[in-house]
């Protein structure tokens, strides 16, 4: 059973450019609840703090069966990224009106938690109506066939 957490209004309010997959530090309690489904990335946001690359507002349910080593459940978690990767989206970061959200959160092959990543500039009303309307022409055009 994959487990795979999706962020389905980023494409709806962003326009999404370059992506990126990272590792997430964590600890025991998250990466179980990670397992069990009960996270959720629709409110998160990464940047930069103390040279490093955080996501923030990430939210990942506390774990029934922790015991006392619980975890909280909107702390800020680090990104692994490369450095040349970290070069690059701080040097994208300086344009105005760009932000980093991420995309999906999965378990990879290797067992670790991994996230993807992209860069994102916002759209306007005009905008977000013009891909409702694509997407129902798909949809129409889909059921057509």
């Amino acid at each position: 059973m994959a487990v795979e957490i999706k962020n389905k209004k980023a494409s709806y309010t962003y326009f999404l450019t370059d992506e990126f997959t990272a590792g997430i530090q964590l600890i025991g309690s998250e990466i179980k609840s990670i397992r069990q489904g009960k996270a959720s990335i629709m409110e998160g946001y990464c940047r930069f703090m103390d040279g490093e690359f955080y996501i923030f507002n990430m939210y990942i349910a506390e774990y029934s069966n922790a015991g006392y080593v619980g975890h909280e459940p909107r702390r800020p978690r680090k990104l692994l990224l490369q450095k040349t990767e970290l070069k690059k989206l701080e040097k994208k970061l300086k344009d105005s009106g760009v932000t980093v959200v991420p995309i999906l959160l999965y378990i990879g092959k290797s067992g670790y938690a991994k996230l993807t990543i992209s860069l994102a500039k916002g759209k306007k009303l005009h905008d977000k109506r013009e891909s409702l309307k694509e997407k129902d022409q798909s949809r129409d055009l889909d059921r057509l066939m």
